[in-house]
């Protein structure tokens, strides 16, 4: 599974039974990156304390002077986080005019046993160099232009005793940001909203390997390295099982059991053959974990929406936009608009690609509706891995049961908890819609 947590960046407490957890690249297998944490693994670690922010708030507060209070909580409850803890941070800080002023942060700390998971990726290595690097470079494109683009929350840097690092970034709630609800998933303002957004951040990711080259390996391959491959595989026996156990209880599987169980014999290999970028193809670096909880939005005074940011960069990929596409119209679109408007929606991204790789001129030829259509075809192994996945984890009601060593485990509990994902009534709902859709497209033929 990979996921998110970052999402945490823009949403309040209350949210937390608004939001939800996630699965994001990789079947069911693949998943387990971005799987929930066990409630034990979301305490503060006792190294979070208050001196760590001072050389921070030096560089960032006019007139600093001290810090007057300082508290550090988990952002969100159980099944809410994924392979990170999301703690707020907030201080009330002294001026040197005598006033005070209160600051807010959102940090992003690691959870040890989900690190040792990747242990030949640090997530948060791949996600600092997005922040630090590579979406500077991406708004500076946009701003050579004449075009004024953020993609994403300030990012910040801390030093601290974490053997992974950390990623700091600004409070979006103090701006108004949201998560839209991931249980009712996007509606068409939401749902073109976000496509828009990704189109723009598709464009430049492009343009920037023919104006500066190929991305380092820590962000164009990341986590899917022979270690994802190797977990998959571990997991393919009992989460793949029980997946199709699961499907085969689904009114209308008999048109194409078959074909999916084919398919998740050979899933592991099918990862493998569509993770290198085809250069005679056009290729983006995929958020690789684009699903609502991952997508903030903020609004005007109608209801509007004004600004939209993207958040958790921990699986990005260098490779066909189709990762993106599926991951977010799948799992996270309204049922009535999931398939009903999915070619238009193909469409209106390609639309504001070409829009976006014109302004940024992009030297080669341009992708044609026709290309991205057939890389959705060719791609589908992402389409699985949404519906398998990340929409399993989307449409799930919040619940104490979401924990990392649940979603691993072959105990009781664990099976329970993923029979749960499988069988409850909104995702049963979904997957009896998308899968036959997925059969006909040919994403289970091997």
């Amino acid at each position: 599974m990979t996921a998110t947590d970052a999402n945490l960046a823009s949403t309040t407490e209350s949210d937390a039974l608004k939001s939800a957890p996630e699965v994001a690249s990789g079947a069911v297998a693949a998943n387990v990156a971005g799987a929930p944490v066990a409630a034990a693994a979301r305490q503060v670690p006792d190294w979070l304390q208050a001196d760590l922010f001072v050389d921070l708030l030096k560089q960032n507060v006019p007139d600093f002077k001290g810090i007057k209070s300082f508290t550090a909580k988990p952002a969100k409850g159980a099944g809410e986080n994924y392979t990170t803890l999301m703690t707020a941070v907030q201080l009330e800080v002294e001026l040197s005019t005598g006033k005070t002023k209160q600051i807010s942060y959102m940090l992003k700390l690691p959870i040890e046993s989900v690190q040792k998971l990747m242990s030949d990726n640090n997530m948060f290595d791949t996600e600092s160099a997005i922040y630090r690097d590579v979406i500077p470079e991406l708004e500076q494109l946009y701003r050579d232009a004449g075009m004024e683009v953020k993609f994403s929350p300030q990012h910040f840097e801390l030093q601290t005793p974490s053997e992974f690092g950390v990623i700091i970034m600004e409070d979006l709630r103090q701006r108004g940001f949201k998560n839209a609800n991931r249980l009712e998933g996007f509606d068409m303002e939401h749902t073109k909203e976000a496509l828009r957004r990704l189109a723009q951040w598709h464009a430049a990711t492009a343009v920037r390997v023919q104006t500066k080259g190929k991305y380092p390996r820590v962000v164009s391959t990341g986590m899917f390295t022979e270690d994802f491959f190797v977990m998959m595989e571990q997991m393919r026996e009992s989460i793949g099982k029980l997946f199709i156990e699961c499907v085969r209880t689904y009114d209308g599987h008999a048109a194409y059991i078959d074909s999916i169980e084919s398919s998740f014999d050979s899933i592991t290999e099918e990862y493998r053959a569509v993770m290198n970028a085809d250069p005679n193809e056009f290729n983006v670096l995929n958020h690789g974990d684009f699903w609502a909880n991952n997508i903030m939005f903020q609004y005007d005074a109608f209801g509007k929406i004004k600004q939209t940011y993207f958040v958790d960069f921990q699986c990005t990929r260098y490779g066909s936009p189709a990762h993106d596409l599926y991951n977010l119209l799948l799992s996270s679109t309204q049922y009535e608009i999931k398939l009903k408007h999915f070619d238009y929606f193909i469409k209106y991204y390609h639309d504001r690609l070409v829009e976006c790789l014109k302004l940024l001129n992009y030297p080669k030829k341009l992708p044609t509706l026709k290309d991205i259509h057939i890389a959705m075809y060719k791609y589908g192994v992402w389409g699985i891995s949404a519906v398998s996945g990340h929409m399993a984890i989307v449409l799930l009601d919040p619940t104490e049961a979401a924990s990392m060593d649940n979603l691993l485990s072959s105990t009781q509990d664990g099976m329970d908890f993923k029979k749960l994902m499988y069988t409850n009534k909104r995702y049963r709902k979904h997957a009896e819609a998308v899968l036959p859709w997925l059969s006909n497209r040919g994403a289970f033929g091997v």
